[in-house]
């Protein structure tokens, strides 16, 4: 079967790969779509928490050998520790994610536990479906916020990770919802799926913010705009520094969140979020196309929002306002 396979530093090359071997408790998923996350990009220009050889892909939809379409939960836990226990599974200390640690969705076909597999209601289309796994990401720091209806919301960043924390957000009843960002294209995108204002910093004060970035810059900013007692949820992993004033969150009980995945219930939630929300800010290339898209992306090249790799010969459909 065809793959795309990160080989080393910077570089991923569309492969000649083996048939996956489908064990014990298992399931072969037929990929339709897998997306391009930004933490692959950061992944494979400087490795370490990835591997080479490896089919990278946790985002991904697809359907089983007797044609039931299906998403993945990537996330892998134990289920028998005591995070898992508490319903924590996405900070497992044992856990593993597909497309990380076991071949993911860049390929035709893979492998993966059939505890993993999610059929999709009805009516889905892989485009839809392809996007479930990081909108659940922003269900879960929505959650970790509080819920804050009414809330005067900021969010930093417009990519995949920031749209998904606007529309939820936005269903979420935000009173205002400010997106910053330094593209034109991203900020357009955040003003026409709702956004009450956009710009390339952050002006005045807010009650919660989600930084999706994750560089130094952007946390300095996520604390020092928060009103006092706000909280600031970390999405973001471009780089492992922060830097902000800490003697000014003591002094006025500012709250610092690390959000990472979700759990099972975020899933579910994203699942019923995503269907008919407005997705023509997400582009589907074939995977033949994968090694130059995904390279281009990797070093800033390309403008789209999110990328999806599509192995089955579809035309996904695109969900926009007009079809809801």
């Amino acid at each position: 079967m065809k793959a795309l396979v990160f080989t080393g530093p910077g570089v991923v090359e569309l492969r000649e790969a083996p048939e996956p071997e489908v064990g014990a408790g298992e399931v072969l998923v037929h990929v339709a779509a897998s997306g391009i996350c930004g933490s692959e990009l950061h992944g494979v220009k400087r490795p370490g928490f990835r591997t080479p050889p490896l089919i990278m892909g946790h985002e991904f939809t697809g359907h089983t050998d007797d044609g039931r379409p299906v998403v993945v939960n990537p996330i892998l836990s134990c289920g028998a520790c005591d995070l898992c226990a508490q319903g924590q599974p996405n900070i497992c200390r044992n856990r593993q994610i597909i497309g990380i640690h076991r071949p993911g969705g860049y390929a035709e076909r893979v492998a993966v536990p059939t505890a993993s597999v999610i059929p999709l209601p009805g009516g889905v289309d892989p485009t839809a479906a392809a996007v479930i796994e990081p909108l659940a990401n922003a269900v879960h720091a929505w959650r970790l916020a509080g819920h804050p209806a009414g809330a005067r919301v900021a969010i930093i960043g417009a990519g995949t990770i920031g749209l998904t924390c606007l529309h939820t957000a936005h269903t979420g009843k935000a009173a205002s919802i400010h997106v910053a960002d330094r593209s034109p294209e991203r900020l357009a995108a955040a003003a026409r799926l709702g956004a009450t204002t956009t710009g390339t910093e952050l002006t005045g004060e807010y009650d919660v913010i989600f930084d999706a970035v994750g560089a130094p810059a952007t946390r300095e900013q996520s604390v020092a705009h928060l009103r006092p007692g706000g909280v600031t949820v970390w999405l973001g992993l471009a780089d492992p520094a922060a830097a902000f004033d800490a003697a000014d969150l003591v002094r006025t009980e500012k709250r610092v969140l690390g959000s990472f995945a979700y759990t099972g219930t975020d899933f579910a939630a994203a699942i019923d979020l995503v269907s008919g929300w407005d997705l023509t800010w997400v582009d589907s290339y074939p995977l033949d196309e994968g090694a130059d898209i995904f390279t281009q992306l990797m070093h800033g090249q390309a403008l789209p929002i999110k990328a999806l790799l599509t192995p089955l010969k579809l035309t996904p459909l695109k969900l926009t306002p007009e079809s809801r």
